[in-house]
């Protein structure tokens, strides 16, 4: 599909969204041989993707009710994978309370999940699920990848932790409670081929640079909860950066205001192309909703093609050093 025709289509899918409302190890976890979902290559038209915006709260239950509803409105729209945002299925209000709900990936909490994206027909990206971890004290803070028969594709374990005394805002020690992952994930998908992360990887462009360089990825996740501050300063920004750099499209579902008392997330969930052009985002920045857009992996081809960044790069060159 051309840019303009895309761009123009976007306005009017956004707004009937909106109305409806190692060290780090190297990993490749691509699909089995046997499965009957197509590889990144063999994607022969664009796909349709949806990027949620929400508000979540401490109870489990409102949560999965909003995150079924718009998968049912998602559907409807002829969505086929429907991105969800950092810790889509809880958000408490006191310290320690996700240590409480965390569970393993087959547990009831995303079992339900699993079943939700059986029901729909449709891939899910769940960003920032409370795995229970290796002790009764720590949890992995995971990105979760569920296909459309209700199978958890791949996960990764955020590895950038979130210890960070925000100015202006509060103090946040993401590692009290979790435990960094150690691992870069890459998944085959009928939408192309998935590099994974969480909300503050965004800073740190040598993972999504591992993605596309080492991994091929065609399409960056990027599930958040950023603050409010830290948002109006650079969400966009970086996102659109990491379009630009890896040729990539950016899938970024984002949380949005006020959660309770103490937290309070920017919103802004958008979706942007390899040249950096943001082809999609709802029309109020914290309303609970999603947009749309198609992803056409001929456009990353075209992109590539026109600006072989990847022949000219060296970075893994041995160069000469100099210092006075």
């Amino acid at each position: 599909m051309a840019l303009a025709s895309l761009a123009a289509s976007l306005p009017i899918a956004a707004a009937a969204a909106a109305a409806s409302r190692s060290r780090v190890s190297i990993l490749l976890r691509g699909m089995a041989s046997s499965s009957s979902s197509s590889s990144a290559g063999l994607v022969a038209s664009p796909a349709r993707v949806g990027v949620v915006q929400m508000t979540s709260v401490g109870d489990l239950d409102a949560n999965y009710a909003t995150c079924s509803r718009l998968t049912t409105e998602a559907a409807s729209a002829g969505v086929k994978f429907l991105c969800f945002p950092e810790v889509f299925s809880f958000i408490g209000s006191k310290d320690g309370e996700s240590i409480k709900i965390a569970e393993p990936l087959d547990g009831p909490i995303m079992q339900r999940y699993c079943s939700l994206a059986k029901e729909s027909g449709m891939w899910l990206s769940l960003g920032g699920f409370q795995e229970k971890g290796l002790d009764d004290s720590h949890q992995y803070n995971s990105h979760v990848l569920i296909d459309d028969s209700g199978e958890v594709r791949s996960s990764y374990k955020k590895i950038h932790l979130f210890d960070v005394d925000v100015p202006g805002n509060m103090v946040y020690k993401e590692s009290r409670f979790t435990t960094a992952g150690d691992t870069v994930v890459a998944v085959d998908s009928p939408f192309g081929r998935l590099g994974l992360s969480v909300c503050y990887d965004l800073r740190f462009p040598e993972l999504y640079q591992c993605l596309r360089f080492k991994h091929q990825a065609q399409v960056l996740l990027v599930p958040s909860a950023f603050t409010k501050v830290t948002g109006e300063a650079h969400w966009e920004i970086l996102l659109r950066a990491r379009a630009i750099e890896t040729q990539c499209y950016v899938v970024a579902a984002a949380q949005a205001g006020k959660h309770n008392e103490k937290r309070e997330s920017y919103g802004d969930s958008i979706i942007i192309d390899p040249w950096g052009t943001v082809i999609a985002r709802l029309p109020d920045r914290l309303s609970t909703g999603f947009a749309v857009a198609d992803i056409d992996l001929s456009k990353v081809e075209a992109v590539r093609t026109k600006m072989p960044i990847s022949e000219h790069r060296k970075f893994d060159s041995n160069w000469k050093t100099s210092s006075l």
